[in-house]
């Protein structure tokens, strides 16, 4: 891990220092039986680096926690294949989307939280015309369960102090 972070750190520091070259100024100096001639000679500035293609994550570890997330799914909603089919697909794109942004935004936190959480909402939305209204709200349930979302039928810490509690 750390390897590769920082092979990945030093191609980008050789990448950032040829992007900054200046063009390069070469004099010559011309001697001729009368007259000393100078010229000055531009050579090419480097070319701009090509833009990257976004990084794409390894296709076996996508698929891999796609197929965990729907039988995951499958068990607790009782999907039906049809379901399944469907679900698995939405788990394949939205797991892609987010290694991908995990790559491209590593050191971007703020542009990272803020991509993952689109994609997670389009991904309840896709979710939402998959599911019927029972599944979809079991689903909600346990997805607010597991992110640690206070419910608002729950006693949320200790009762104020001079007041009954429940």
């Amino acid at each position: 891990m750390k390897t590769s972070l920082l092979a990945a750190l030093a191609l980008l520091t050789a990448t950032a220092t040829q992007a900054q070259t200046a063009p390069v100024k070469t004099k010559t100096k011309t001697e001729t039986a009368a007259a000393t001639t100078k010229t000055k000679v531009k050579a090419p500035a480097a070319a701009p680096p090509a833009i990257k293609p976004a990084p794409t994550p390894a296709a076996d570890k996508v698929e891999a926690k796609a197929t965990a997330l729907t039988a995951n799914m499958r068990q607790a909603l009782n999907l039906t294949p049809a379901q399944a089919e469907k679900v698995q697909t939405i788990n394949e794109v939205s797991v892609r989307n987010v290694e991908t942004a995990r790559l491209r935004y590593r050191t971007d936190l703020r542009k990272l939280n803020a991509v993952v959480d689109d994609i997670g909402q389009s991904r309840l939305a896709a979710l939402k015309d998959v599911l019927t209204p029972d599944q979809f709200a079991r689903y909600q349930r346990k997805r607010e369960e597991k992110m640690g979302v206070p419910s608002l039928k729950g006693n949320q810490g200790n009762p104020v102090p001079g007041l009954p509690g429940e």
